[in-house]
């Protein structure tokens, strides 16, 4: 054995001093914060790439469709117009067009009435004020004149704004009173009130209506202020007797068309 190797001093282990941790080391504390970063995993390829699209962006499907969609009711509506003499071009269109410009129909002064015209069912009557009866409805004519109609005389006269509202009884034990024949007007009939100026409102029906008393629409009724307008109020349906007497109401919906003196 060569001599420089005899020379040498074999290894000497050293063990750590006292207290130091010897194996794995420990984990290390969790640090609130960011985690760790870490390399995003690669997105997969596409089996076949897309084709690069040249000029426009074809439109969807969903948008042809609508448009299709619309052009035909277009067309419909410009049929149905010819066939009927109705202009149904602003079908699609705001509400401009369908509103009557201010005061595009006659407007009276306020003014008593004092007598009734009905040529359609042969009424002429005089005209008296009622006003409200204990229970908080309308007064009606008293029996004894019951061939009378009465005007409310807590709302507008006939020929102003709102709803002149005129009552009368339909009939009585000894037979027809003033507005019998109320259901047989039709609408497009005229109706005319003589007021204490000297002028006639001459109003138009538009449509005779009949309601459960239970279930009278009062704002319809009593509340439309857009224009001048008349309503014609009896009894009709079936007898119940009692305090209610006839089951429903008949109401005449009339509209002031023109004003005229005597």
């Amino acid at each position: 054995m060569p001599e420089s190797v005899l020379r040498k001093r074999p290894a000497q282990i050293v063990a750590p001093p006292p207290g130091t941790i010897t194996g794995p080391l420990p984990a290390p504390p969790q640090t609130r914060g960011r985690p760790a970063f870490r390399a995003p995993s690669p997105r997969p390829m596409p089996a076949t790439p897309p084709r690069p699209m040249r000029g426009k962006k074809p439109w969807p499907i969903g948008m042809i469709a609508l448009a299709l969609l619309f052009l035909g009711l277009f067309v419909v509506a410009m049929g149905l117009g010819a066939a009927t003499s109705v202009d149904l071009t602003g079908l699609f269109g705001g509400t401009e067009k369908s509103q009557a410009p201010p005061r595009a129909f006659p407007v009276l002064e306020p003014s008593r009435p004092e007598r009734l015209s009905i040529p359609a069912i042969n009424v002429q009557a005089p005209i008296l004020e009622v006003g409200r009866a204990p229970d908080g409805s309308v007064g009606v004519p008293p029996l004894k004149r019951h061939n009378e109609a009465g005007w409310f005389d807590g709302g507008p006269t006939p020929g102003q704004f709102g709803p002149a509202l005129i009552v009368g009884h339909a009939d009585t034990r000894t037979g027809p009173s003033v507005f019998h024949a109320l259901p047989k007007l039709k609408p497009g009939q005229r109706i005319e009130v003589t007021r204490a100026d000297n002028s006639v409102a001459v109003f138009e029906v538009n449509s005779v209506e009949h309601f459960d008393k239970g279930k009278l629409p009062v704002q319809r009724v009593y509340g439309d202020y857009s224009r001048p307008s008349l309503r014609l109020v009896t009894c009709g349906g079936r007898w119940v007797g009692g305090s209610t007497g006839y089951s429903d109401n008949i109401v005449v919906f009339a509209s002031l068309v023109a004003g005229k003196n005597t």
